[in-house]
């Protein structure tokens, strides 16, 4: 029994996509269907694809991961699956797949008349599509199908940092709904020391605590810490970094360590 995630920008007010399900389920009945989720920001690629490759990892091995976020629908830009280590991703060729699927193997264009629904719709895609290259997929169809190959696929410029040393300049790539900040360092374990932050456009320093997890803090505090995703993040605990500092996806930022 094939799994397939769906990851849009859809929301759940409007019918997008309970479409592309009912296209998949037509053509793979059985077919397990799992929401990562719909409530990607509109049109935020970047969002998307960080969504996606912290979640794809803790699928099961086959599964078939579905993302639409693609503000260029009905553009140049090509519709593919991609085959990666354990998993194969489904979506537009605009950035949305790279950071999941780094270990890819191979990718095709969804050119076949077989993995598409006919007429293809220019501004739906994802039921037109990537949901009927799923349901191909779902019942034993093989990607190599879907059309020619695919050299490479179009990267996501994603800033990074390395792990944080002594001190560094680094950037927001993402801001949780918790106002929490993910922040382009690497990073698993805690930051060691006492810090400070300057925001590049701001003379304000700001006192940070490193440590492991938000109770290392007491309330209104600022804590540096590992984030799940592996990233170090900067958030407040019991309130939001992003009001505390005025930061945003993009923010460039110096932390120093004090004393």
């Amino acid at each position: 029994m094939a799994i397939v995630t769906l990851t849009t920008d859809f929301g759940s007010a409007d019918v997008y996509a309970a479409a592309m399900k009912g296209v998949i389920l037509s053509m793979a009945p059985g077919t397990v269907l799992v929401d990562i989720t719909h409530e990607i920001p509109a049109r935020d690629v970047v969002a998307g694809a960080l969504t996606l490759a912290q979640a794809a990892p803790f699928f099961p091995t086959g599964s078939i991961h579905v993302a639409v976020v693609d503000p260029g629908v009905g553009g140049p830009r090509a519709d593919v699956i991609v085959e990666a280590t354990g998993c194969t991703f489904i979506g537009p060729d605009n950035g949305l797949l790279t950071l999941a699927a780094r270990n890819r193997k191979r990718a095709f264009r969804i050119e076949s008349p077989a993995f598409r629904r006919e007429p293809v719709s220019p501004t739906f895609h994802g039921r037109d599509v990537l949901a009927p290259a799923a349901g191909c997929l779902a019942r034993g169809l093989p990607a190599c199908e879907a059309g020619p190959p695919l050299a490479g696929l179009t990267e996501l410029p994603i800033p990074t940092s390395g792990p944080l040393g002594g001190e560094g300049q680094g950037e927001v790539i993402h801001v949780d709904r918790f106002g929490n900040l993910i922040t382009s360092f690497e990073g698993s374990r805690p930051p060691a020391g006492a810090w400070e932050l300057e925001m590049e456009w701001s003379d304000r320093r700001l006192p940070v605590v490193a440590g492991r997890t938000y109770s290392d803090v007491a309330p209104g505090g600022l804590v540096l810490y590992p984030g799940s995703s592996g990233q170090i993040e900067l958030a407040v605990r019991d309130g939001s970094a992003a009001e505390e500092t005025g930061a945003r996806r993009g923010t460039r930022f110096r932390l120093r360590r004090r004393g």
